[in-house]
């Protein structure tokens, strides 16, 4: 399984799938397939492929990495007609050298003999939306990247362009979030779901910053310039996000929608397309999408955290499975805990007992950082578990 929080895995991933990638000769079917696969709505789902691959144990931020870099590369084959995963790693590079010298000149400074992978997937760690406190990440209910797609519209825009500039990225963000803007003021009824809205939309800006113009309208906004189907269909689909939170379309919200698609001289089909696309999206996906559960803080902790430290388990299982078994009084004292509350002394045991254990797991360190101490109930939890015959033959010793 591709694992994107190890070095390496973009080569991996390259390997594993040399005759499972897709092949594009048209932009419309290439973007109605990101559409399905939940790309452009920033919660990827899938990854686009001939085959689907094993997705399961991966958080959202590992899933989003694998398909953005499959994007990238789609896109690559798509306007260049090659399939040299060589010579597409040396254009995407040079890409965002482009855009973000500051940033790549550190990068490369950081690696200054790593491979054009290595290279890549720096960039993609740091432009994958997440955050590496584990605690904070857990307590935010925005990790999407709502506006990933950019890129991908850059990274086009960008290949066999010799005139191409970061200006194409500043012009095209910053029109999509006049949009945006305008959208949110067209609601009628606005509710505690756009306000997380505006913060997916804020929090996923890399080229430019957030304005509200309170007076912009959509006469005023130059849509001439932007050209090709996926350009229009995604300003389309980012404006239909922006509106989607009360799960219905307002007399003014529709209205808006009609004048855009004016605007972008897209045939009124387009429309129609994209509002069922978004509609059988979110409707499915629902209970898995951040900014449709604004849940209690401390519950959406708790689950955040189940899942981050299910999947350390989970990929660790061997490793701790043989560190435990080597402690008998852990052991005993982790058999106990399934059965009755440990006293003071006894949590005391096994904590540190753990914390020795997961010094000797480099995947494990998280429970070493500060505020980590808080997920050890939840590593206690799962550990019955994973030792189920231990456990019981420790019991029967007893």
């Amino acid at each position: 399984m591709i694992n994107p929080s190890i070095n390496g895995w973009i080569d991996k991933f390259f390997t594993e799938n040399q005759s499972n990638f897709k092949a594009y000769f048209d932009y419309e079917s290439f973007y109605q397939d990101l559409r399905n696969s939940g790309f452009i709505y920033g919660h990827p789902v899938s990854i686009i492929l001939k085959k689907p691959i094993d997705l399961s144990g991966l958080s959202l931020d590992e899933i989003t990495k694998i398909a953005f870099l499959n994007t990238l590369y789609a896109t690559f084959c798509l306007k260049t007609n090659d399939t040299d995963t060589s010579v597409f790693l040396k254009s995407i590079n040079s890409f965002y050298k482009s855009v973000q010298n500051e940033n790549y000149t550190f990068l490369t400074k950081l690696l200054p003999t790593a491979s054009k992978s290595s290279q890549l997937e720096s960039i993609i760690n740091d432009r994958i939306q997440t955050n590496q406190n584990i605690i904070t990440k857990s307590f935010s209910h925005i990790v999407i990247n709502a506006m990933l797609f950019v890129d991908v519209l850059g990274y086009a825009n960008f290949i066999n362009n010799p005139d191409f500039s970061d200006k194409y990225l500043k012009d095209f963000e910053s029109s999509c979030m006049k949009v945006v803007s305008i959208a949110f003021k067209t609601k009628v009824n606005k509710s505690k779901y756009d306000e997380l809205l505006v913060k997916l939309f804020e929090n996923s800006l890399r080229y430019t910053k957030f304005q509200n113009i309170e007076e912009l309208t959509l006469e005023e906004i130059n849509f001439k310039r932007f050209e090709s189907i996926i350009e229009k269909l995604y300003l389309l689909d980012v404006v239909e996000m922006a509106m989607w939170s009360d799960q219905k379309l307002e007399a003014k919200e529709l209205d808006l929608l009609h004048v855009l698609v004016d605007k972008l001289n897209l045939k009124k089909v387009y429309l129609e397309t994209s509002l069922l696309a978004i509609e059988h999206f979110i409707t499915t996906y629902k209970d898995e999408i951040s900014y449709f559960n604004f849940s209690n803080p401390v519950k959406h902790f708790y689950d955040q955290t189940n899942k981050t430290v299910t999947k350390l388990i989970t990929r660790n299982k061997k490793r701790l499975i043989k560190e435990i078994s080597e402690s008998k009084e852990l052991m005993v004292l982790l058999a106990k805990s399934t059965t009755k509350e440990l006293d003071k002394d006894e949590k005391k045991k096994v904590k540190k007992q753990l914390l020795d254990i997961c010094k000797t797991i480099p995947s494990l360190t998280i429970f070493l950082l500060p505020g980590g101490g808080i997920l050890l109930p939840i590593l206690v939890k799962y550990i019955p578990q994973l030792l189920p015959s231990a456990f019981n033959e420790n019991l029967e010793e007893d």
